[in-house]
C-alpha cells in the first residue's frame, strides 16, 4: 500500500531549483532514511510533500485537507522546542488532535495511545514532569512521543536523533524499525550513514535537490557514491548486526 506518492516535485528558490523533479514512492512497511549532504533539499522535500511550501508536480499528502492530512502523517521537525510549561503527558496527547472532535476529552483509545507512546520513549516516569524542565534531548525524545501518539499510517521526521546520546538515537531508530515491522511507513532524514544503513530497508540519497540514488543500503552506500556526493573515503562492511559504515577520510 503506498502511503507516499510523489511525481516530478519541485521546489524552486528564485530561479534555483532547491527540490528539483523527485519521483518517488513510500510503501507500508518501510522505514526510509532520507540522506545526503547539508543543502541537499531533505527539509525542503519533506515540508513540500507535506503541502507546507510551495511547489510543482504532486505530492498525494499536500492534495489533502489539513485534517485529512493530519491523520494520514505525522510530523516532527528539525525545531523542536517546547515552550509552554506543561507536562509530557499533555505533550504528548497533542498528538490525538486529529483524531478528537474539537472541544472533546481523550477517549479511551486515545489515552491507550498516549501511554503507549510514553512507554515506547521510555518516558512513562516522566508523564507528570513538567516538559520545560526537561533536558533537550529528554524533549526530543518527547515530541518523538508525540508524533508516535499520533498513531498515522507514515511518519515524516525530520533529523530525529539529532542531539540525542547514543542509546537513545538507537532506541529511537529501533522504535522506527518496529513501527514499520508493523506496518507503519517511516521517512527520516539522518546524517550519520552507520544507523541509517543499519536500521533503514531503503535509503533515498538527495543531491543537488535531485534523486541520486534509491535502494537497498549496500546499493546506496557504495564507495563511488560516498565519494561522489559526500567527498568521503569511506567503506560499508557487512556484519552479522548488519551493515556498518567506516568513514576513512575526507576528499580533496
Amino acid at each position: 500500500m503506498t502511503l507516499l506518492h510523489l511525481t516530478d516535485l519541485t521546489v524552486t528558490r528564485g530561479q534555483c531549483p532547491v527540490v528539483d523533479h523527485v519521483s518517488l514512492d513510500i510503501a507500508a512497511g518501510e522505514c526510509v532514511g532520507l540522506i545526503g549532504p547539508n543543502g541537499a533539499g531533505k527539509t525542503t522535500l519533506m515540508r513540500a510533500a507535506l503541502g507546507l511550501l510551495p511547489h510543482t508536480g504532486t505530492s498525494s499528502l499536500a492534495q489533502l485537507p489539513p485534517r485529512a492530512r493530519a491523520a494520514q502523517a505525522a510530523w516532527l521537525p528539525q525545531s523542536r522546542e517546547i515552550a509552554w510549561p506543561v507536562t509530557v503527558e499533555s505533550v504528548v496527547a497533542l498528538g490525538r488532535l486529529p483524531h478528537l472532535a474539537r472541544g472533546s476529552r481523550l477517549r479511551p483509545q486515545d489515552q491507550a495511545a498516549v501511554d503507549a507512546a510514553l512507554e515506547r520513549m521510555g518516558l512513562a516516569a516522566y508523564r507528570h514532569r513538567l516538559a520545560t524542565e526537561l533536558s533537550g534531548g529528554e524533549q526530543a525524545r518527547v515530541l518523538i512521543a508525540r508524533t508516535l501518539a499520533q498513531g498515522t499510517p507514515l511518519l515524516m521526521a525530520d533529523e530525529p536523533i539529532a542531539g540525542l546520546d547514543p542509546a537513545a538515537q538507537i532506541s529511537t531508530l529501533q522504535v522506527f524499525a518496529d513501527l514499520a515491522g508493523e506496518g507503519h511507513a517511516v521517512l527520516t532524514s539522518l546524517h550519520d550513514l552507520s544507523l541509517a544503513a543499519r536500521y533503514c530497508t531503503r535509503l533515498i540519497l538527495l543531491h543537488r535537490g535531485r534523486l541520486h540514488a534509491d535502494g537497498a543500503p549496500t546499493d546506496v552506500l557504495t564507495p563511488e557514491t560516498l565519494a561522489e556526493v559526500f567527498h568521503l573515503r569511506a567503506r560499508v562492511h557487512l556484519t552479522e548486526d548488519g551493515p556498518l559504515f567506516q568513514p576513512l577520510g575526507v576528499l580533496s
